[in-house]
């Protein structure tokens, strides 16, 4: 792994994974592109440092596992496994927790992430969020 963009990807997962806001927008070009599995698009860092931030009081455990990574100059795609707990009213219950194989894709920029694309079968999330 000496692709820089690689490395750089692998950051951005890290910062996830420890649910820090300020890291992941330090890592974002001003401009940055969220897309999710929907197709649905966020632009702009501040944007995405509030989404982040909500993201992570919803499943205020979420973290990404990646099994295997491939790189392409400036383009990386991350396999493995998003999960989490859901945590309706702010709480954590063991039957609110899910977990889904991801593919995410990092476009990189001048040293930092322009683009982040999930695509992830979010369904088993939806279910537990109409439960409850």
């Amino acid at each position: 792994m000496n692709n820089p963009a690689e490395l750089l990807a692998r950051k951005f997962v890290a910062a996830i994974n420890r649910r820090d806001v300020d890291a992941l927008a330090a890592l974002m070009t001003a401009e940055h592109r969220f897309v999710d599995s929907l197709g649905n698009v966020v632009e702009g860092r501040d944007k995405m440092r509030a989404g982040w931030a909500g993201y992570f009081k919803m499943v205020p455990d979420y973290r990404i596992n990646v099994d295997e990574s491939v790189s392409d100059g400036l383009v990386v795609v991350l396999l493995g496994v998003a999960e989490g707990t859901y945590a309706a009213d702010g709480e954590m219950k063991p039957e609110n927790h899910w977990s889904t194989p991801v593919a995410l894709r990092a476009g990189v920029t001048d040293g930092l992430i322009a683009e982040w694309r999930v695509y992830a079968d979010n369904e088993p999330l939806r279910q537990i969020m109409r439960k409850g």
